[in-house]
């Protein structure tokens, strides 16, 4: 039997961390869940929103997409998770999510974000309302970046 992504240790510590730095910089859960680490992070996986998080490399890459998100960019978890996360959008949007990024590092989240994405198919559309916020690890020290949402709009 394949091992599912939410079966995984690391990918339940992640979803972990990914819970608790929303709960620290929004004020509320990323996803109202009881029950235990493992059953949390299915549940995300296979929450109807998107999430999606990447390291701190210089070229940042991509190291969680929910199912929502590997459906949306039309991607597999083990090449999702092996992808920068800038070529999640199209060359023309590049500056601005780079923006974006560096307004979300300084004040540890941003809201209300709206941008252009592009699928591994270069299938357009785009993001609103996205959240997007500082990781924190166990420490409380940065470990990369997380955006969620909900609303998205094929532009072809």
């Amino acid at each position: 039997m394949v091992e599912q992504p939410w079966e995984r240790e690391a990918v339940i510590r992640h979803s972990q961390r990914l819970q608790q730095s929303f709960l620290h910089w929004v004020g509320r859960p990323l996803l109202v869940h009881e029950g235990s680490a493992a059953e949390f992070a299915q549940a995300l996986f296979e929450a109807p929103f998107v999430v999606v998080s990447h390291g701190t490399e210089a070229d940042p890459i991509f190291n969680y997409g929910n199912r929502q998100a590997l459906t949306l960019w039309e991607l597999d978890w083990e090449t999702f998770t092996h992808m920068p996360s800038r070529q999640s959008a199209p060359p023309i949007e590049q500056e601005s999510r780079a923006q974006l990024l560096a307004e979300a590092k300084q004040q540890g989240y941003i809201s209300n974000y709206r941008g252009i994405r592009r699928s591994h198919t270069h299938r357009s559309f785009w993001i609103e309302n996205v959240i997007l916020w500082d990781l924190l690890d166990e420490q409380q020290q940065p470990c990369g970046q997380a955006a969620q949402f909900s609303q998205w709009t094929y532009l072809q």
